[in-house]
């Protein structure tokens, strides 16, 4: 029997028996469904995460005074250390071959008011640099302050849209004064919005001042807490890491202590991130591929029942010249048919949810194709594996037996 006439008689089956077509389909559809949802939802996160990362400056290397550690999901610094110096972060450019850029920095939650309004805001010094190395862009009629501003302790600050909001109500706050502390600033900037950061932190709630006022006039130290440093491009951050350590364990006489200090490589931090979201979302789409096992299970129930019902069909088609190899043909192209319909439904399923939920903005998705291509290939081959013994005991049916039977 040619291969078309077996699939239209399929189809003809399938269609007969509308309701059992339906509920075995429905497993096949939740399994396929749910794996390229969550395998889409896990590349739109992934991607979110990266992108958040790459909002912190391009080629970037963080050195942190002291050790710290990731408690609650947040760094978090173990002990106060008190050795990294502006001096060190100007030494790194000249002294380390792979590095382009270094700008210090220290930050501290501070009290800020306008008027009557209050708002307890991180407050970061830094360097004029660090606009640069961390990618920090002033929204139109704003301006970041330069180096003299920086050396001259001058009273400027750039707030983020946080503040803006919290203070002002969202009006246009240049120009205008607040209070850091007791000290008064001029506002000269906004910042453009950024969100979130890895970690969770809102990179908008924050005011930016330059690093002398802020370490003389806010927080009366000598140290630093940070030093900010661009590799010269992406293939030299490791040696760019390793030639900060090596300068900075020389210049802090450390010879066999441990570091105090704390270095984050941005590739380092990338390729954990990726490797933690890629971890999550194969363990959950492990989980719902179960759910395609059992609608697989489903088929071969439905097939079993199947061949019991058409004995008498079976039969009578061995007896005018079918061979064993159509019996198994038919069923065979029957299951892998549910299985098939099943998987291109759970697909546009899968994309539509996606979609839906990303216009909504509950969940940024992005659509992976290979893991719809995937799945769809899969679904047809569970249901040709679970259709095989349902094939295997029509085609054994022996054409006298199966006609005395019905």
């Amino acid at each position: 029997m040619k291969l078309s006439r077996n699939l239209a008689l399929s189809c003809e089956i399938m269609a007969a028996q509308k309701l059992r077509t339906l509920l075995s389909l429905t497993g096949i559809v939740v399994g396929v469904g749910t794996v390229v949802l969550v395998v889409s939802a896990g590349r739109g996160a992934e991607e979110k995460i990266l992108g958040r990362i790459r909002d912190m400056g391009t080629n970037l290397i963080v050195v942190n005074a002291g050790q710290t550690r990731i408690i609650a999901g947040r760094q978090r610094q173990i002990a106060t250390v008190t050795t990294l110096e502006t001096d060190d972060a100007q030494a790194i450019p000249e002294q380390c071959p792979s590095v382009a850029l270094a700008a210090p920095a220290i930050s501290k939650k501070l009290a800020t008011r306008y008027e009557s309004e209050n708002a307890n805001t991180n407050v970061v010094g830094i360097a004029p640099e660090g606009f640069q190395i961390r990618n920090i862009a002033i929204t139109a009629g704003g301006r970041p302050f330069d180096p003299e501003e920086n050396r001259a302790r001058r009273r400027v600050a750039i707030l983020g849209p946080t503040v803006v909001e919290n203070l002002f109500d969202g009006a246009n706050p240049i120009g205008l004064r607040i209070r850091i502390g007791r000290v008064p600033f001029e506002v000269v900037g906004v910042t453009v919005p950024k969100g979130m950061d890895a970690n969770g932190v809102d990179q908008d709630d924050l005011i930016i001042v330059p690093l002398a006022t802020a370490m003389r006039r806010l927080f009366n130290v000598t140290h630093i807490q940070t030093i900010y440093v661009r590799a010269r491009d992406a293939e030299s951050l490791n040696a760019a890491e390793m030639e900060i350590r090596q300068l900075l364990r020389q210049r802090h006489r450390l010879r066999d202590k441990p570091d105090d200090f704390t270095i984050q490589n941005q590739a380092t931090l990338v390729e954990t991130e990726r490797e933690t979201t890629r971890s999550m979302t194969f363990l959950i789409g492990s989980v719902a591929g179960i759910s395609l096992m059992v609608g697989g299970i489903g088929i071969l129930a439905v097939m079993l029942i199947s061949v019991r019902e058409r004995t008498g069909e079976i039969g009578l088609r061995r007896a005018v010249g079918a061979r064993r190899s159509d019996i198994r043909t038919q069923f065979l192209l029957e299951s892998g048919l549910l299985a098939g319909v099943g998987g291109l439904l759970g697909v546009l399923a899968s994309m539509g949810t996606g979609l839906g939920v990303s216009w909504l903005g509950y969940w940024d998705t992005v659509i992976s194709w290979d893991a719809a291509a995937v799945g769809f290939a899969f679904s047809v081959s569970v249901g040709i594996v679970f259709g095989i013994y349902p094939a295997m005991r029509a085609a054994a049916l022996e054409p006298i037996e199966a006609l005395r039977a019905e």
